[in-house]
C-alpha cells in the first residue's frame, strides 16, 4: 500500500484540479475553489459484530 495516496476530487467543490500543498505532508490545494486541506490516515477500525436485521424475519 502506498503511503502517499492522492485524492481524486476536492472534498469541498468536487473539482479535480488539485496540487500538493506547501504546508507539509498530506496537504493539498484546490485551484478551482482556492481551498487548502490536509488528509491524514487515522488507522483501521475494529470489526463490529453484525446485528440482526430490522425486518423481523427469523
Amino acid at each position: 500500500m502506498s503511503g502517499r495516496a492522492a485524492p481524486f476530487h476536492c472534498p469541498y467543490c468536487g473539482d479535480e484540479d488539485l496540487r500538493p500543498g506547501e504546508q507539509g505532508h498530506g496537504a493539498w490545494e484546490c485551484a478551482a475553489c482556492s481551498r487548502a486541506f490536509q488528509l491524514k490516515f487515522l488507522g483501521l477500525l475494529a470489526p463490529t459484530p453484525h446485528t440482526a436485521t430490522s425486518d423481523n424475519t427469523p
